[in-house]
């Protein structure tokens, strides 16, 4: 090691190369500090992601950006910096097409796997859904915007052979997009489109026709994750000479979820011996009868009956689990609220290939419940108490997280049971 210097980090001594990058110092002495937007051979930094922000000397900075040199003092995994670090991820889910169960990527996404790593299920701030146009012009590639988290490695790294650069900024504040140059783009081998591809941290860039069609388990990340352990925050009051009220609900959705909670086979014998179905198309039971101690809801709100179905079953159960990516995040169905409603019936119900020559009417009766603008997940309507995240969720990832928040004890999921996709 040339020119060593002493560092703390989180109040331990370490010993690194003068002037290194603090992420790659880190790293050569076992410690994890995540980004997105810093990779090994990058020539400078970017700092753009924000999410290694660390705490040097009582000041927080970027540690891709800052250079180790003697008696630096590091704050990396404090409750405040870890919070600030999930805060990001969660914006950068909310703002953009992060529906993982429709992506490419979905198992090789940098973004998802910062997801996993920090255990989140759930976006706390309310989704954007813009309009942001997926350019299919280019020669190779396409570029879906919506997915893009503007980290700048593809503007940095991707370069014809005489140096041109192939992406490039446009706009500005919250209009900025990358933006693909056609003429430069032509030029690349597909080896460097396959390079531009992989050098993306999410779906944004694609290569056209080339879908990565792997197994669960041999993706990048399908098997880097730990165990997560979930907090339960309070226990259901029941008395024990009763057994506990279940009930569930399909929203927009496409009713999997209900399917996986029956995937548990025969030990749905063990289950009826502790639950009572009440209102649930488990039961075709259409009315709540009595007080419920848990609900699971699966399906996002899309239009007027599904609001009105989630604030009964807000109302009529003591807890309330949102379960599958479409009750969590709006799912496949809240990738119409990129297009404006307007344009999605048209094109269903007049310009589509399957519609009925001279049939030019979109369906409108009082009967029929109002589509709302966009599909809105659960917890932007009405408080959700727990989250499942998956499509659909493992089944026994399921009734392990019912039976335990019932009985109010802590339990582990297994990073094969904890994925968005």
């Amino acid at each position: 090691m040339d020119n060593p210097v002493n560092i703390i980090i989180d109040g331990k001594n370490y010993q690194v190369e003068q002037g290194r990058n603090l992420v790659e110092a880190a790293k050569e002495n076992g410690i994890y500090i995540p980004t997105l937007c810093h990779f090994h051979n990058q020539k400078h930094a970017l700092g753009t992601c924000r999410i290694c922000t660390v705490n040097v000397n009582g000041k927080f900075t970027t540690a891709c950006s800052t250079k180790a040199y003697e008696g630096m003092q590091i704050e990396i995994n404090t409750p405040e910096l870890t919070n600030t670090r999930k805060a990001l991820i969660e914006m950068l889910y909310a703002e953009g097409n992060h529906f993982c169960p429709s992506c490419e990527k979905s198992g090789n996404c940098d973004l998802q796997n910062l997801g996993y790593d920090m255990g989140i299920s759930i976006s706390r701030f309310p989704h954007v859904f813009g309009d942001k146009l997926v350019d299919f012009n280019p020669k190779r590639l396409m570029m879906e915007s919506n997915r893009c988290i503007l980290c700048q490695r593809c503007v940095e790294e991707i370069k014809t052979k005489d140096g041109k650069n192939v992406f490039s900024f446009a706009h500005r504040g919250v209009k900025t997009v990358v933006k693909i140059d056609y003429e430069q783009e032509e030029k690349l081998t597909e080896a460097e489109a396959i390079r531009a591809m992989n050098t993306c941290p999410v779906g944004a860039i694609l290569v056209k026709g080339m879908v990565q069609e792997l197994p669960f388990g041999d993706r990048k990340y399908d098997l880097r994750g730990n165990n997560k352990t979930v907090k339960i925050r309070r226990k259901v009051n029941t008395s024990k000479d009763r057994k506990f009220i279940v009930a569930t609900t399909s929203l927009a959705g496409c009713f999997g979820c209900h399917m996986s909670l029956l995937d548990i086979d025969t030990d749905i014998i063990d289950l009826i011996e502790i639950v009572e179905f009440n209102k649930s198309p488990l039961t075709d039971i259409k009315n709540f009868s009595k007080q419920c101690d848990i609900g699971l809801i699966e399906g996002g709100c899309a239009n007027s009956e599904n609001i009105h179905v989630l604030k009964e079953f807000r109302k009529k159960c003591d807890i309330l689990i949102g379960f599958g990516e479409c009750a969590i995040m709006g799912g496949i169905p809240a990738m119409r609220n990129f297009v404006p409603l307007k344009e999605c019936l048209e094109e269903a119900y007049i310009h589509g290939v399957t519609s009925e020559i001279g049939a030019n009417t979109i369906p409108n009766h009082e009967d029929i419940p109002k589509l709302l603008n966009n599909v809105y997940p659960c917890n932007e309507i009405v408080k959700i108490d727990y989250f499942i995240p998956g499509c659909p969720p493992n089944a026994n990832h399921i009734w392990k997280a019912v039976k335990n928040i019932l009985m109010g004890e802590e339990f582990s999921i297994a990073h094969e049971e904890f994925k968005y996709d």
